[in-house]
């Protein structure tokens, strides 16, 4: 089926109802929130040939987009009129829910809300009920990657919900993503999962940054270190890519420090609810922040081996 021009057969909740069948090439997407992420999908969706509307609460970053090819919106409600597919991509639950809030009005009946921040299990909850009260048709799809996948299309994410929303937003999902990993079809599940793989990344990252922080105080290059395991089964594309910036001392932000403390809050209230041994997360955090009171709250997490 040929997309819809933009505007075309759609009208809010409160107007006419939409002549569309229910599943159809997604011709308009919404994207709630342009930072380093939501930006770098807003250009996936472009070079995909969608019609891409997009709200920031700082406006500059929504009109930076507008000059390549997306419509910038001045309000919530305005950027999801007309949409097929909603994606939100702020900073925590109580973001989106203020935004989403804000936009009920304008949601159309048949559009299905994409949410794809780091929530936690507590806000994946809240976010569905949310949802519930609204009428909204929603999914739970939180993404794996940083700036330059979401730039290039090739994240990864990790969705969860109604079996029946799926071809509804399948080209949205090839378009800022290299792959899909439908969890399960209950909503939330991928935000559990979220969870476990960001605890991961934030190992790794601080575990690269204590050896080679440790080969530099034992008198030797660290870049000795990389040699060492490349190649091996201790080797990783992320090893090298975040181990690479420490070195160069490049701590240009494609995941900041203070969304990861965000974030590793959350794992540990998951991991108090579930009953999982926090000890390790609460040291790695304790290292992420320590970098952020060195001034790197806003540095890429490639900064936590300041604090070593």
């Amino acid at each position: 089926m040929a997309p819809a021009a933009a505007g075309q057969g759609r009208a809010g909740r409160h107007g006419h109802p939409s002549n569309r069948s229910r599943f159809i090439v997604s011709a308009a997407v919404t994207v709630l929130g342009t930072g380093i992420m939501g930006s770098g999908m807003a250009r996936s969706l472009l070079r995909a040939g969608l019609d891409v509307t997009v709200w920031n609460r700082s406006a500059g970053k929504a009109l930076a987009l507008a000059e390549e090819g997306a419509r910038a919106a001045a309000a919530p409600a305005e950027a999801v009129a007309g949409a097929d597919v909603v994606i939100t991509m702020l900073f925590d639950a109580e973001s989106v829910a203020s935004v989403v809030s804000d936009a009920l009005d304008g949601f159309p009946a048949d559009a299905v809300w994409l949410q794809t921040s780091t929530v936690g299990v507590t806000g994946a909850q809240e976010l569905a009920a949310l949802a519930s009260r609204g009428g909204i048709r929603m999914l739970d799809a939180p993404v794996l990657g940083t700036k330059a996948p979401a730039e290039n299309g090739q994240l990864t994410v990790l969705a969860s919900g109604a079996r029946e929303l799926r071809p509804h937003v399948e080209p949205v999902l090839r378009a800022i993503g290299g792959r899909t990993q439908w969890v399960s079809d209950t909503l939330g599940d991928a935000s559990r999962l979220k969870l476990a793989v960001n605890a991961w990344v934030a190992t790794v990252v601080a575990g690269v940054a204590q050896s080679l922080s440790l080969t530099r105080q034992l008198g030797l290059d660290p870049q000795q270190f990389l040699d060492a395991v490349a190649g091996s089964a201790l080797d990783a594309p992320y090893v090298r890519l975040k181990g690479s910036a420490m070195i160069a001392e490049d701590y240009t932000p494609s995941f900041e420090i203070g969304n990861l403390l965000k974030d590793l809050d959350l794992v540990r209230a998951a991991m108090a609810g579930s009953g999982t041994d926090s000890t390790l997360t609460d040291a790695v955090r304790a290292r992420f922040a320590a970098a952020s009171t060195r001034g790197h709250t806003a540095s890429d997490m490639a900064a936590v081996i300041t604090a070593y």
